[in-house]
């Protein structure tokens, strides 16, 4: 996803698949522990030299989830410095090779994204409590609309009935 992020040229998409990145390596990170203690159990068949290169590959895991770029200062320069890529011709760095203010962008972005995914949930979740109360009301609705259909009924029978008196 991180190389397919480069060839991008949409913004909104590469924040949006940055973004995706980033929540991937933290739940990645997080994983990294459990599969430690699995790296440290001896399984038959596994000989010692197998175990430690194991735990060796284990403990250079969460580095190399480090270096998966995502947009962010941090992993572009664990892969080795800064770097333009193709769909970020327009960030600029200065004279230190700090990145500009196209990361503030970014992450201004990022965090705008977030503020309207918030909103997005919350408007679902009104209109799913909409629903059910529609869903709630409807009987009552249908039991309105058939009094008021023998009301109607009785209203023209009634009119019917004193028209004839009135000619009568």
């Amino acid at each position: 996803k991180s190389e397919m992020v480069t060839m991008q040229t949409n913004r909104a998409t590469v924040v949006a698949k940055n973004a995706e990145i980033r929540r991937m390596k933290a739940w990645l990170m997080d994983e990294v522990p459990k599969l430690q203690k699995l790296a440290m159990k001896k399984v038959k068949g596994i000989s010692s030299e197998e175990l430690a290169v194991r735990n060796d590959m284990v403990l250079a895991l969460p580095e190399r989830i480090q270096a998966i770029r995502d947009g962010t200062t941090t992993a572009a320069n664990q892969i080795g410095g800064w770097a333009a890529s193709a769909s970020h011709k327009k960030m600029n760095f200065d004279s230190d090779g700090n990145f500009g203010s196209g990361c503030l962008l970014s992450y201004a972005q990022d965090q705008g994204l977030d503020i309207i995914s918030e909103g997005l949930d919350t408007l679902k979740d009104l209109a799913h409590d909409m629903n059910k109360e529609l869903d709630r009301q409807v009987p009552l609705v249908d039991e309105i609309d058939t009094k008021v259909d023998g009301a109607t009924a009785d209203l023209k029978n009634t009119n019917v009935r004193l028209k004839e008196t009135v000619t009568k």
